[in-house]
Parts: C-alpha cells; sequence; structure tokens
C-alpha cells in the first residue's frame, strides 16, 4: 500500500490563485517577480515540494518578488490557460512559472517539442540556481525601494504581509 505524503500546513509567504485571481494579481503591479507553482493536491510531487517552496518563499519574498501557488487540479482554466497537463503521465506538476512584467519568463520543467515534461529535479537548490533568486531578490528589493520612498500607499507603512499557517495573514508588526 502506498500512502501520500501529509499536506503541508507549516509557516509560507505564498499567495494562493483561483481562476479569477491569477490574472488580476499578475498584471497588478507589473515590476513584481511572480514566482507561481501549478499543482495538484492529489500528486505525491507537489506534496513532496510544498515544504520546499514555502521555504523559498520564506527566504526569497520582498516587495519585488512574490510567491504564488495555482491549483489546477481545481481550476481547470489555469491549467489550460498556462499549458500545464494535470495528467498523471505527463510529468508536468509541479510547475514553476517565473513571470516578470506579468509575462511568462521561464518555466520548469521545460516542455520539448512532443509536448512532454523534460526531467527535472526539484530541489531548493536547483531552484535558486535556475530562477537565479538571488539576483531577483537583490534587484525585487532595489526596484521597490524606490516605489516606497517615493509615495506610499494609502494606509501602507511599507509593511509587508505573509500569509502563515491556515491562511491567515501577519504582518511585520506582529512578527
Amino acid at each position: 500500500m502506498i500512502c501520500k505524503p501529509p499536506l503541508y500546513m507549516g509557516p509560507e509567504y505564498i499567495t494562493y490563485f483561483s481562476d479569477k485571481t491569477i490574472d488580476e494579481e499578475l498584471q497588478k503591479d507589473r515590476r513584481v517577480t511572480w514566482l507561481v507553482e501549478f499543482f495538484a493536491n492529489w500528486s505525491s510531487e507537489c506534496q513532496s515540494f510544498a515544504p520546499v517552496y514555502a521555504d523559498l518563499s520564506l527566504k526569497y519574498t520582498c516587495a519585488g518578488v512574490k510567491f504564488g501557488k495555482a491549483d489546477v487540479g481545481r481550476y481547470s482554466e489555469i491549467s489550460e490557460k498556462y499549458k500545464v497537463s494535470t495528467s498523471p503521465l505527463s510529468k508536468q506538476l509541479p510547475t514553476v512559472i517565473l513571470f516578470q512584467g506579468g509575462k511568462e519568463a521561464m518555466r520548469r520543467p521545460l516542455i520539448d517539442k512532443k509536448g512532454r515534461a523534460v526531467s527535472w529535479t526539484f530541489s531548493e537548490e536547483n531552484l535558486i540556481r535556475e530562477f537565479n533568486l538571488n539576483e531577483l531578490y537583490l534587484r525585487g528589493n532595489k526596484t521597490m525601494k524606490g516605489k516606497e520612498d517615493a509615495i506610499p500607499e494609502e494606509g501602507a507603512e511599507g509593511e509587508e504581509e505573509r500569509t502563515v499557517e491556515n491562511g491567515e495573514v501577519e504582518s511585520k508588526k506582529d512578527r
């Protein structure tokens, strides 16, 4: 008998998208770089990757770099729009896509000309290297620093919020 790994319930700084919110959020501020994981709860590969992705979100989220997740098992419209196959045979789950300026810049795993996923290992080191997260983090902090100094948003005091366990939102003041 095979047991699925338990659902990850630890701390994270991830925005969960639905089919109605993903496009709006990606287009809201084109200076923000988004790293979005497309996953399905039934996929054991996605379940194994969840703690790694959550840990990266805690380390690399800043004003200019944000992490998101979209459940393609639940929202088939997202799977179709972003060309992520939900077939267990496709080996496309999870898929991580980097969005810059609201547009897809790169994805892992890559898809070959025959529509098959190219084998790729989802590890913390591979994501940091392939998506150049250290550089994105530095650039994201620098880019958004000018925005904060220029015109603070109404009601915002330069606070960042993050989603922690059970979907609750925590601000820097709470930490």
